[in-house]
């Protein structure tokens, strides 16, 4: 199988949704949507009212209609709700979801996907965080009904992932462990999820996507190679210049004295060991420039993943505004970018975009008053009586404590839940008619992105990201006999 030499970060919440996928995959590229949280995503969007019609046209095609219509009767606003109205919240993942929250996030990963792929020849993907566990099966499902032909995975070691694949595809049960903070000696805890008891009958057979986990160190791939229950087809080496969440540097944490992460040569890859795996490997983080394909294949790999180019192109779900500011930062050399170890609830570090009137303005985030309603990113630990218990150090401080949190973990932190949604326009709006702010992720190369906007214009496309990622290409060409051209230049298949 050859494989596509470009691959588009699955970053955000629907910040990489199903438009600048489906424009990825269409130039001949594997375009990636996000799987976090789509369950608020799509439920959002109903409540927006749908305008241009396609999650409708995509619950049409979902293969079991009335959960499709169930899920409209209960989000589904004609012409959308009133500005200063709050949205409707989803159920917060549990150990034991409702079944309507089980049916939304089905279909909301499957509408992703769908729509992504409906009627392209070329390959889509999705990507998940193993941090975030509870919604995993059921949006695997989802998004294997849809067709999907890679999953991505990475913020954890997803070592069980490609065995739930494999049994998803031939339609068995699963279960996934899971962690739970204060766990006793040979207590284990486990979520299940069976594909015919959900589709109420046999469960149909699917395709088996190739499953490519991300990775920061050759430990982690080898492990992940030697070690999973099924069958790893893949990595992608990511960088700690890339967006979102990196890997904490090895050895004890040390910090600039701004209060970013050390990173040192025990952080650099080592890329011989990896590619003695012989699976293939794409390059993340710092490789969304020209040349940096190039440079990418002479080091063995099969091609490179660049997230923040494509983050801030016309085809991103990031509202046009945040778009516009970053650009205008970039063009003036001032575009920067915060690794911040105590963002995220994960505890992992976390690149956080310097922008105005969004959370990384410090007098903006001690002015949110605190609140937990869409708990994606809540730890689940073990109560004194055996039971399952949900918290997180961005929730209020007194609820955190109350259930046995350290206050100490609570400083700098961000509501990532809340903050990323309102970056692509699905913001809370909380009493006072005040709207949740936006929390940007981007990678290091967010300072260059003025390299992508074509002359005498103030935004670029997906296609100039590619072509200039690419390199040389001829005149006169369509873009796809161009993209192919460049391809053969370089000796990598395009599609599967």
């Amino acid at each position: 199988m050859s494989h596509p030499v470009i691959i588009q970060g699955g970053m955000g919440v629907a910040v990489s949704g199903w438009p600048l996928a489906r424009a990825v995959s269409r130039l001949g590229h594997l375009g990636v949507v996000s799987g976090t949280a789509l369950a608020v995503v799509l439920a959002r969007r109903l409540q927006l009212g749908d305008p241009g019609g396609e999650l409708r046209h995509a619950l049409d095609n979902f293969p079991f209609p009335q959960m499709a219509a169930r899920v409209l009767a209960r989000y589904f606003l004609p012409g959308g709700k009133a500005p200063t109205a709050a949205f409707k919240l989803t159920p917060m993942p549990t150990l034991q979801p409702s079944p309507a929250l089980m049916e939304l996030t089905v279909v909301a990963n499957f509408v992703e996907v769908f729509l992504a792929k409906e009627g392209l020849d070329g390959v889509v993907g999705i990507n998940f965080l193993e941090k975030i566990q509870l919604p995993t099966l059921p949006s695997l499902f989802g998004a294997m009904l849809a067709g999907v032909d890679y999953v991505l995975m990475g913020a954890g070691i997803p070592r069980t992932i490609p065995g739930v694949i494999d049994r998803l595809a031939r339609g068995d049960s699963v279960q996934l462990r899971l962690d739970v903070e204060g766990s006793r000696p040979g207590e284990e805890h486990f979520l299940a999820f069976d594909p015919g008891r959900f589709c109420g009958g046999a469960a149909p057979a699917l395709k088996r996507p190739q499953f490519l986990g991300i990775v920061s160190s050759a430990t982690l791939a080898m492990a992940l190679a030697k070690k999973s229950s099924g069958r790893v087809d893949g990595f992608i080496v990511e960088g700690a210049t890339a967006g979102g969440h990196n890997a904490p540097p090895r050895g004890p944490l040390q910090l600039t004295p701004d209060g970013e992460p050390i990173y040192g040569s025990r952080d650099t890859p080592e890329l011989d060991k990896i590619r003695a795996l012989g699976l293939p490997f794409w390059l993340a983080g710092g490789y969304g420039r020209p040349g940096k394909l190039l440079e990418a294949l002479h080091l063995g790999a099969a091609g490179i993943q660049v997230g923040t180019p494509f983050a801030f192109c016309e085809e991103s779900g990031i509202q046009t505004a945040i778009k516009k500011r970053v650009l205008g930062l970039s063009r003036h050399g001032q575009g920067r970018v915060f690794t911040d170890p105590l963002a995220s609830p994960t505890g992992f570090p976390f690149k956080v975009a310097q922008i105005e009137e969004t959370l990384s303005e410090v007098a903006l985030y001690q002015g949110r008053r605190r609140t937990c309603d869409l708990g994606y990113l809540r730890h689940l630990y073990r109560k004194s009586d055996g039971a399952i218990g949900y918290r997180c150090p961005a929730e209020p401080l007194v609820d955190f404590v109350k259930k046995g949190g350290a206050a100490e973990q609570t400083p700098g932190r961000k509501c990532v839940c809340n903050g990323l949604p309102a970056t692509i326009g699905l913001g809370q709006v909380r009493p006072g008619e005040q709207t949740e702010l936006p929390l940007v992720t981007a990678g290091d190369d967010l300072a260059r992105l003025a390299q992508f906007l074509p002359p005498d214009r103030d935004s670029y496309c997906a296609a100039d990201v590619i072509r200039q990622l690419l390199g040389r290409m001829e005149t006169g060409l369509t873009e796809g006999e161009r993209m192919d051209q460049v391809n053969q230049e370089i000796g990598v298949g395009v599609g599967p």
